[in-house]
Parts: structure tokens; sequence; C-alpha cells
């Protein structure tokens, strides 16, 4: 297997590792690693150019599905067990992420005041994860609904910073979808699976063409949500030697993901 491959399957890896941590988004994973990009392309021009797309994605999610089954349970147990530690790398690797992005939205002195895109992006994030969460009505909605609610929470699979976990609750379907997969409850999973597909080809289209016509406000806005994602993950400060092991790990995260950009290209 060719190096990219190998290098794409653990990008994948570390994205089904890591995407059931609370506030951590799969779509943030993956922009941290600097696939994201290729990500949204493979998806949004599938038809164009079904070989390459196909082998990518299949790679990607090849490894991604790996990393689910082998270090989600771990990985829970970590945030069980050592919750700031954990919870610090990640922060660590979101900061790590900040210099790859300004470089793809290709920041200067001189364009300092579109950082107001980013300011919105943290502001949507915040609105967000202060909306209150409602209890389960929407499980028992029309097909035509769920459809459209699957849309909405493609959303959140898509975009940076803002986790589908999340949005789930706010519709008051997470529970129900986490026993309707148990279950096998194909009249709720059906028609959220179908419009789930239908946003993610949407919304990947819209956001390809957005970072190739305005790419600097798409960036700046992607690291908003980013770094709003950031109050998700903050477990609060650490008490007496927790601060020295809190800070290795952040520092740790950081630099792995310094690393990994080295790869990007």
């Amino acid at each position: 297997m060719k190096r990219s491959s190998i290098l794409l399957a653990l990008k994948g890896f570390c994205v089904g590792a890591t995407m059931l941590i609370p506030g951590v988004s799969g779509g943030s994973m993956a922009m941290i690693l600097g696939v994201y990009d290729e990500l949204i392309s493979s998806v949004s021009s599938f038809l164009q150019h079904k070989k390459a797309s196909f082998i990518f994605l299949s790679i990607f999610c090849a490894g991604g599905l790996l990393g689910v089954l082998l270090f989600a349970t771990p990985v829970q147990h970590l945030l069980t067990r050592f919750p700031l530690p954990t919870l610090y790398f990640f922060m660590g690797a979101v900061a790590g992420s900040v210099p790859m992005i300004c470089r793809k939205a290709k920041m200067s002195r001189k364009s300092w005041y579109l950082s107001i895109w980013a300011a919105a992006g943290v502001l949507c994030v915040l609105l967000l994860s202060g909306t209150p969460v409602v209890s389960g009505g929407a499980a028992k909605a029309s097909p035509l609904v769920l459809l459209g609610l699957g849309a909405v929470a493609a959303v959140a699979l898509v975009l940076p910073g803002i986790s589908v976990s999340y949005v789930l609750l706010l519709f008051g379907l997470y529970n129900p979808v986490i026993d309707g997969i148990r279950n096998f409850n194909l009249p709720l999973l059906l028609p959220l699976g179908a419009g789930l597909v239908l946003g993610i080809l949407l919304v990947t289209r819209l956001l390809e063409r957005a970072m190739q016509r305005y790419p600097q406000p798409t960036y700046l806005l992607i690291l908003g949500f980013l770094v709003g994602s950031l109050g998700e993950i903050f477990p609060g400060l650490p008490h007496g030697w927790e601060w020295i092991i809190c800070g290795v790990c952040c520092a740790a995260g950081f630099a792995g993901v310094q690393f990994l950009s080295r790869f990007e290209d």
C-alpha cells in the first residue's frame, strides 16, 4: 500500500476513534488532521470522479470504522478515568490546527478585519450549545419530518466544531436513534438516514463552492467553529500536580497535529 494510502487510513482511524467524544465532531478532527478539504471534494464531486472518490472514501471510511471499533471504548475509558488530561490533549490538538487553517485562509496583517468571520463562527457554536434540549417528541414524527431533521443533522455532521450528537439531543432524537440502531427500528432510521445522506450531499457541494470562491471567510468561519467547540471540551482548571500533567497532554496534542500537518499535501 502506498504511503499516502496508509496515512489516509491512519487519519480516518483517528477521526473514528475520537468522534464519540463530547464536543469533538468528526468534521473537527478531519480539519485538524488536514483531510477535511479532500473529504468535502470527494463527496461533492463523486459522480464526476467516481473511481478516485470511491477509493479515497473507502480507505478513509475503513480506517474510521476500525478506529470506532478499536478505540472508541478505550477513549471513553480515558475520559472516565482521566478526564482532564484527555480533554486537555484534544484542546491542544484544536490549538495546533489554528496555524494550518490560517494558512489555508491566507491571512495577512492587511486582512485582519476578516477575523469577524471567525467571531461569527464562535458565536454560532455558543448559541447552539446554549439552546435548551427538547424531550423526545421528534422520535414519533412523520417520515417527512424525520427526513428534514436528518438533513439538518447533516449540517452538524459536515461542519467542524458542531457535534452531531448534540444536535440529535436538541431534536430529542439521541436516545431513540441509539435504541433504534440496537433494535433495528427501520421506520425511524430509514427516513432519518435518507435525510442525512441528502443533507450531506447538499451541504458538501455548497461548502466546496464556498471554499473555492470565498476561501478566507469560509476557512475563518470554520476556525470560529473549532474555537467555539473548545467551550464544549473545556473540563475546568486542573489542581496541584494536574497542572503539569494537563500541560504536557495539551502540548502533546498541539505537537501531534503540527507533526501530522507536515504530511498535509
